[in-house]
């Protein structure tokens, strides 16, 4: 497993990159196909901010879809430990959801899961809120015109693919919604985590 380490703000010493290496070591347990894991270690500069002074970020790319966690702390190593947590509670998340998603819990298209999900008062307005409120600490604040808070915007490449493995790669990335466009009907989706192993799933009708 090839590992690469960035830092912004702050320099890494080679005992924190010792520690990196024997940490990460231990992911493989989880899933032995990770084949490269990018490192991203940011300094806050902001004083204020002392509880969050170091960001660390983590990439794991395998033979399978790209997994990524983040945490925030007092110092590298803190943060760092916190990041490897989220990313193996993900990882086993993954797993444990892959062994059970034949089960009766799990939708099998999107009309049977649109056909489960109640009516929501906020609808696709309350899908894109719950995107933003991923973000309301990260990144640099831009108003656009008199329009909301643009905390930050990101653009990621997609093809499509089936809900089962929207599902599977929203337990990756550690997240409560994933946003994808569907194989089966080309419709822009998001499927989202109810409670347990409940899954909702908003569509776009284009017009």
């Amino acid at each position: 497993m090839d590992i690469v380490l960035n830092s912004r703000h702050c320099e890494l010493s080679d005992s924190f990159r010792d520690h990196v290496e024997e940490k990460l070591a231990r992911l493989e347990k989880h899933d032995h196909r990770v084949i490269r894991v990018e490192v991203e270690v940011e300094k806050e500069r902001n004083p204020r901010q002392a509880d969050r002074a170091v960001r660390v970020e983590l990439t794991a790319f395998s033979k399978g879809p790209v997994v990524r966690a983040e945490a925030c702390a007092e110092d590298k190593m803190a943060a760092l430990d916190q990041a490897i947590d989220k990313m193996a509670a993900q990882m086993r998340r993954a797993a444990d959801r892959k062994r059970v998603h034949r089960g009766r819990h799990t939708p099998t298209s999107v009309a049977r899961a649109l056909a489960a999900v109640e009516p929501s008062p906020n609808g696709v307005a309350g899908a894109a809120a719950a995107a933003q409120d991923q973000h309301q600490d990260a990144g640099p604040l831009t108003v656009v015109g008199d329009g909301p808070l643009v905390v930050r915007e990101k653009v990621h490449p997609a093809s499509p693919m089936t809900l089962d493995q929207a599902m599977y790669e929203m337990e990756l990335v550690g997240h409560d919604f994933f946003l994808f466009v569907d194989k089966d009907s080309d419709r822009p989706s998001v499927v989202y985590r109810r409670r347990g192993y409940d899954y909702g799933v908003i569509a776009l009708d284009l017009t």
